[in-house]
């Protein structure tokens, strides 16, 4: 697992910020809990004589947001353990993971009533509030309120730490916990389930993942807010063959689609399918399409873009070199130029020695001159890459502003860009293509669990490193010239065609997840060199309308012995509708990537293996 050094500072920041006498109140309401009085009026004693004479803490009821099995956490808060509004949400974050799934960071805390509270003084004694992670809304639902907010109450519900997954905040790179424990029962999957009622039923698609299905009760949870039953929550799930569901893993076994009901009576006829609900439940794994044979000519890959965010060359550009002398003092001193590396239609990028350390960076000059109408890119992709630090993001050194240009020291990638690479080998081996999309899945989730969209995920912006032997090893995320902060539905289409996600096209508002998208369809192209969708005529309208069409297969004989486990990624990051897409960090999660063991249930001709059968 791989912990960016952002993060690490954050932990250590949160952590200092933690007195000794604090960390004695925790452990003292932990006591409260378990009604272990001696041993709590001993620490108390401790407490009031190791620190001077202060305001009374606030003993406050912390709930989590949408979860109503949670019951709550007491947290004291005052003005001497918590300086600042964020000082207290770092802390949260960090002590709520002990009790529940967080999909990020707190950020922001609501009152009961869902009013948003604006700083600590907002927060009253004996009160409760609700922490949501990221940019979630608030969810109105019955939270505990009638446990008394002075004394704790234990939450049987509560995940042990053991098997707990961590918060992506906090390790930088995934949401996976190394346990088998809990790895082997829950994994991302999307599941179709049947709403009780007339015939034909109405046929639902639910995605179940860590964050929402840690116990059997919170499966039945999200089940009844995806079926909206007209009798209330769902109480009784069954199987196809009629098998009641009554644990937690019979959702993650090989059944994928179930009947929801709730108190209602179960007839001997509900298990028998009318033919309109079996085309529905049958048209949902259109794209399982596999072993067709790809007639015609092989497809190719696109022709290499560029960003055409910016335009960065400008006069003293003279025959491939630029004098040291157009820098700005300040580069002039610390660095020494070397060779431009990079030159596409608005961009120039060239090699810089620091002077001090003999390491040697990337230096990307662009022209302000002729970035009109377009100052806001480069403001937001400036903005964007100072919040980011991860070993698998491209690091922003420093950037100095000129009246003419703007310059941008950036960490320097050696083995070119993943596009290069892609031309040079056509295809890549699932254990390859397994490091490439882990580190690019790392990346994402750190970034999206900061609300950032990188928005042109593609070939062209991954940069590589490889072994002697020209094996990758290292991918980084760079050129952030599109990225933004999202705080609500985007608009604006942008993007690469091949890597458009159908919301985009559609204009109907998108996310993080159109990120997940375009790295589906790089996961694809690493396993049989070329794209999903792809236009016959090389038209751009005909590619629009593939992606929006969303059907897709894996063609013999491009895709002879590529195992299922991948093919189900590729199908679950190629959802047509983002709610049902896996996220970046059910990416991680998937058992393709948190296996070791590469998928080789096909034989050379592309058939399914099993024992000795093949279909």
């Amino acid at each position: 697992m791989e912990v960016s050094n952002h993060t690490t500072s954050t932990l250590s920041r949160s952590n200092s910020r933690t007195s000794s006498n604090s960390e004695l109140e925790k452990e003292l309401i932990d006591l409260e809990i378990s009604g272990t009085n001696n041993k709590s009026n001993t620490l108390k004693k401790r407490i009031s004589s190791s620190r001077t004479p202060a305001k009374k803490a606030k003993r406050i009821r912390f709930y989590r947001n949408g979860d109503k099995f949670y019951s709550g956490s007491i947290i004291p808060v005052s003005g001497e353990r918590y300086r600042s509004f964020d000082s207290l949400t770092e802390d949260l974050t960090r002590l709520l993971e002990d009790s529940v799934m967080l999909t990020g960071a707190i950020r922001t805390i609501y009152t009961l009533e869902g009013k948003k509270v604006e700083k600590l003084e907002d927060l009253e004694d004996g009160k409760s509030y609700v922490c949501s992670c990221n940019n979630e809304g608030f969810k109105k639902i019955d939270y505990n309120t009638n446990t008394n907010s002075n004394s704790a109450v234990k939450n049987t519900n509560r995940l042990s730490r053991l098997i707990r997954p961590l918060s992506p905040i906090k390790n930088g790179s995934n949401g996976t916990t190394p346990l088998k424990e809990f790895s082997s029962v829950v994994h991302p999957r999307l599941v179709t389930l049947i709403r009780n009622g007339v015939k034909p039923r109405k046929i639902l698609r639910l995605l179940l993942n860590k964050r929402n299905s840690p116990t059997y009760d919170h499966v039945l949870q999200a089940i009844t807010q995806c079926v909206k039953l007209d009798t209330g929550c769902v109480r009784k799930v069954f199987t196809l063959t009629g098998a009641p569901v009554l644990k937690l893993a019979d959702f993650f076994g090989e059944e994928d689609v179930f009947f929801a009901y709730g108190n209602e009576r179960v007839g001997t006829d509900d298990f028998e399918l009318e033919p309109e609900e079996r085309k529905t439940i049958q048209s949902n794994k259109k794209t399982l399409r596999s072993n067709t044979t790809r007639t015609g000519p092989k497809p190719k890959m696109p022709i290499k873009s560029h960003n055409d965010t910016f335009v960065c060359v400008d006069e003293t550009v003279l025959n491939g070199v630029i004098s040291p002398d157009s820098l700005p003092l300040e580069l002039q001193s610390k660095y020494t130029l070397g060779s431009i590396i990079g030159d596409g239609n608005f961009a120039v990028v060239l090699k810089l020695k620091d002077r001090a350390s003999n390491v040697e960076h990337a230096l990307k000059i662009i022209d302000k001159s002729k970035c009109s109408g377009k100052g806001h890119y480069l403001a937001a992709e400036i903005r964007v890459m100072k919040k980011l630090n991860h070993p698998y993001i491209i690091q922003l050194i420093q950037d100095i502003e000129t009246m003419n240009n703007m310059y941008l020291v950036l960490e320097l990638v050696r083995g070119g860009d993943l596009f290069d690479a892609i031309t040079r080998v056509t295809r890549f081996s699932e254990n390859q293509s397994k490091i490439m999309v882990k580190h690019l899945a790392s990346a994402m989730s750190y970034m999206h669990a900061l609300s950032i969209v990188h928005r042109d995920i593609k070939p062209e912006n991954l940069l590589v490193e490889l072994d002697k032997d020209g094996n990758v090893i290292l991918l980084k995320l760079g050129d952030f010239g599109l990225a933004c902060e999202v705080t609500e539905p985007l608009l604006s289409v942008c993007g690469t065609p091949t890597y458009v996600a159908p919301e985009i096209l559609m204009e109907t508002g998108y996310g993080v997840k159109i990120d997940v998208w375009a790295a589906g369809i790089i996961l694809y192209i690493l396993l049989c060199g070329f794209p999903p969708f792809v236009s016959p005529d090389n038209q751009q309208e005909q590619l629009f309308d593939a992606i929006l069409n969303g059907f897709f297969d894996f063609p013999a004989p491009y895709w002879n012995n590529i195992g299922d486990s991948v093919r189900d990624l590729i199908i679950n990051m190629l959802q047509s509708d983002p709610e049902l897409r896996f996220s970046s960090e059910d990416i991680l999660d998937h058992p393709w990537l948190t296996s070791n063991v590469v998928d080789d249930t096909r034989d050379p001709n592309g058939y399914r293996i099993i024992s000795n059968m093949v279909f």
